[in-house]
């Protein structure tokens, strides 16, 4: 025994028998321990340096016996059993012999001794083969995070013995992937004193698949309280983790996958959502009819199938190296691949390197059968995408980074997101179905082309309120009339989308057959009302969207002879009339009111406008907006017609970038038309007497002009036509006859008197003397009809010009 621990704790007490080991210590009257044996420290746990110089009552954990206190206060030797402290706050009873000495400077001392193997407090064995036996992995570790103890159940998932553990950082604490994941709230444990408890992920010894733990960290104190070590028990939890990261998983696919209505851009989305935790490498291949909007062929495909490639994602490098197809490339998967036995099934496959379908599809195509060894996929599950019994195509799911394969599991999990996909899918499919229906139909609504007219130069723009189908009630028409006259239409129904659509469908359809009638603008909007209100009234009881009908509307008549332009409008916004001198006016026409309104009347205004102007027409969703009113609107619409532009095409575009909101919340519809003139060249007119001897005499006159005109071929069909219709004139109305022609695209003859009679084509019979003339001039023109004019009518007649 070394000189701190002195001579009378080496003395063994007498009486001992041979082979006990005594533990030993020496204390002074004032009850200082001045030394401190082997024995002693194997026995508590204290080294001589932690215990020598400090009071021997420190390692007490109660009392000492009533008799015990009397013998020291004697100075009598005393036996008995003492509660004692280990160094590591455990209890351990004591049967303690302490004997009284006398020191060489007369100092009294005590000699404390008992036998080194200490009496096990009640439960103490019990207690350590709970510890030992428990099927839980239990262990301790001190302060330094340093394993004291493991039970056998942690060595077994360790792999190493309690002794090969203790003193290292060992059991949960073994250096894998999520270490820090243990190691920090075992230090807060000890820091704090309060249970804590981790998530770790370790494979026990001999396995291959990693399990999750859920790791209760209890802190152990001593008795004054202070923390000595913490307590470490496991929780295998891999079933319910994996549970529960599968529904983490389709909850953030349901919040990841369908954010829009695009075919691709949702395979592109389930590609990417699961990665990496659950594929290192996932295709999405569709049917054609599926990008194109179109019924999947019902029931599950038979033999090889044919899918394009949508999407495919990789967790090695964004360009996805692993990929054997290109995107937007068709492959041919056999029937024994992967995803034609999907497609077949209607379910999951699992397959991988151990399956002769799946080798003998990777040797069918080089690519794959290169790619697979070079980026070691060891398994995949090929999921079909089917949504309301139609099969759209099929999701591969590959793991190569991972190191577990698929189980059962995965493939159901693979299953549900592939079924939460396909609706997406479908839903994308349909609305493209839908959505290139409406387009259609809108399209079909519209002006396709600029219609044969040489009286305006026009340029329009057309950007409906509801984005997600680009239809709306709003639209404009550029209608050629009789004379080279135009008519400019702008027109406005109620409402949005596809019942606003086919509302403006109906209405544009009976103002181009009011407008193939030559009626005045205000005398269109009295039969234009009538046919809003019966539509009305067709709409009684049905839901609200189709019962609302009602539009406005704008109606121009501009005729290139004259320069004269007639407008009417019915509650819809006034045009705007930009000079060739840079002035810039609002039309002042009479505001009628809106259509379907019924038994109001409408009013047209007649204006004079030079060559070369601009006439803007325009719905009410481009001068009112969240931005701005309508007055601010038409102010900057004014502004902008002031300054000259290049086209009209740059007109459109700047009148757009200034009053088109990002956020819109009505149609808008944009007609700008730069107004022309004929030329006093090509216009001919002849005021006549209705006198029968003067037909010949307009014959010649007409002849002559066609000979100028350089039209001789058109001479002998042009006389018929003109004598006819002088000669009707003459016949059935009587006054002057006003005989004109026009050379434009075509050439029109028109014949006007001061009869309102309108003139009908009857079926002559074989023995009637007239009945063929209206019958001839049909058959010699391209277009003939009549219109009411101020004075009377007017009967015209359209001839296509030679070719040369």
């Amino acid at each position: 025994m070394d000189d701190t621990r002195g001579t009378a704790a080496s003395r063994t007490p007498a009486g001992s028998g041979g082979g006990v080991t005594w533990a030993t210590a020496t204390v002074d009257a004032q009850g200082v321990v001045l030394a401190w044996s082997t024995a002693a420290e194997h026995l508590l746990g204290y080294a001589p340096v932690e215990i020598v110089g400090h009071p021997a009552s420190e390692l007490l954990r109660g009392a000492l016996p009533a008799s015990g206190r009397r013998s020291l206060s004697r100075k009598e030797p005393w036996s008995g059993r003492i509660p004692a402290r280990h160094r590591d706050g455990g209890p351990v009873d004591v049967d303690l012999l302490a004997s009284p000495l006398r020191s060489a400077d007369g100092t009294g001392q005590w000699l404390l001794a008992t036998v080194a193997h200490p009496f096990p407090a009640p439960g103490a064995d019990l207690a350590e083969r709970s510890f030992a036996q428990a099927v839980l992995p239990m262990a301790i570790h001190d302060t330094d995070l340093r394993l004291l103890r493991a039970n056998h159940e942690m060595c077994r998932i360790v792999g190493l013995t309690e002794d090969e553990m203790r003193g290292r950082r060992s059991g949960f604490l073994t250096e894998n992937r999520t270490d820090a994941h243990v190691e920090r709230p075992m230090r807060r444990a000890l820091r704090t004193g309060e249970p804590e408890t981790a998530l770790t992920f370790r494979r026990a010894a001999g396995e291959h698949h990693e399990r999750a733990w859920n790791v209760s960290l209890s802190p152990l104190t001593d008795q004054e309280g202070r923390v000595r070590a913490v307590a470490v028990t496991g929780l295998e939890i891999s079933e319910e983790y994996r549970a529960r990261e599968g529904l983490a998983l389709l909850n953030e696919a349901g919040l990841r996958i369908g954010t829009t209505l695009d075919v691709t851009r949702t395979a592109q989305e389930l590609a990417s959502t699961p990665l990496p935790r659950f594929a290192d490498f996932i295709s999405v291949d569709l049917l054609d009819s599926v990008l194109h909007g179109d019924e999947p062929t019902p029931g599950p495909p038979t033999g090889d199938v044919r899918l394009r490639r949508v999407a495919h994602r990789s967790a090695h490098r964004p360009d996805a190296p692993e990929a054997a197809v290109a995107l937007g490339d068709v492959d041919n998967y056999p029937e024994y691949s992967p995803p034609a036995r999907c497609l077949s099934t209607g379910r999951a496959v699992l397959t991988g390197p151990w399956d002769t379908e799946y080798l003998k599809w990777m040797t069918r195509d080089p690519n794959r059968a290169a790619n697979c060894p070079r980026y070691g996929v060891q398994s995949i599950v090929a999921a079909p995408l089917v949504a309301r019994g139609n099969i759209l195509g099929a999701a591969l799911f590959c793991r190569s980074v991972n190191p577990e394969a698929f189980t059962e599991e995965d493939l159901l999990l693979a299953e549900q997101l592939a079924a939460r996909a396909a609706v997406c899918i479908d839903n994308a499919r349909r609305y493209t179905r839908e959505r290139g229906t409406a387009v259609t139909l809108q399209r079909s609504l519209l002006p396709r082309g600029e219609a044969p007219q040489s009286a305006v130069e026009v340029a329009t723009r057309y950007r409906p309120a509801d984005s997600q189908y680009g239809v709306g009630g709003d639209w404009f028409d550029v209608i050629p009339l009789s004379g080279s006259r135009v008519a400019l239409v702008v027109g406005d129904v109620v409402g949005h989308g596809i019942h606003a659509s086919a509302t403006m469908g109906r209405l544009r359809t009976a103002v181009r057959t009011l407008a193939d009638m030559d009626l005045p603008p205000d005398e269109l909007f009295t039969h234009l009302d009538d046919v809003v209100v019966r539509l009305a009234s067709e709409n009684t009881g049905a839901v609200a969207d189709d019962a609302n009908v009602g539009a406005s509307c704008l109606y121009a008549v501009y005729d290139p002879v004259s320069r004269h332009c007639c407008v009417s409008r019915a509650g819809h916004p006034p045009p705007v009339l930009a000079g060739p001198d840079g002035t810039v006016e609002v039309l002042q026409v009479p505001a009628g009111p809106p259509l379907g309104l019924g038994d109001l009347p409408f009013e047209s205004a007649e204006f004079d406008i030079p060559e070369g102007s601009l006439l803007v027409l325009y719905t009410d969703g481009l001068i009112e907006s969240r931005e701005h009113d309508a007055g601010s609107g038409i102010e900057v619409l004014c502004d902008i017609l002031r300054t000259p532009s290049p086209s009209l095409e740059s007109v459109c575009d700047t009148v757009l970038q200034s009053l088109y909101s990002s956020t819109p919340v009505d149609d808008v519809a944009l007609l700008v038309a730069r107004t022309h003139t004929l030329d006093a060249g090509q216009v001919a007119t002849w005021e006549l007497p209705a006198e029968p001897a003067l037909v010949a005499d307009a014959r010649e006159r007409v002849t002559g002009q066609l000979a100028s005109w350089g039209l001789e071929e058109l001479t002998f069909s042009t006389e018929l036509v003109v004598s006819e219709l002088f000669t009707n004139a003459i016949l059935h109305a009587g006054g002057p006859v006003r005989l004109r022609l026009i050379r434009d695209r075509t050439l029109i003859c028109e014949v006007s008197d001061s009869s309102t009679t309108a003139p009908h084509m009857r079926r002559a019979r074989v023995f009637d003397e007239g009945g063929r003339g209206l019958l001839l001039v049909a058959q010699l023109s391209e277009r003939w009809g009549t219109r009411q004019i101020p004075t009377g009518k007017s009967i015209w007649a359209e001839q296509a010009l030679p070719a040369a």
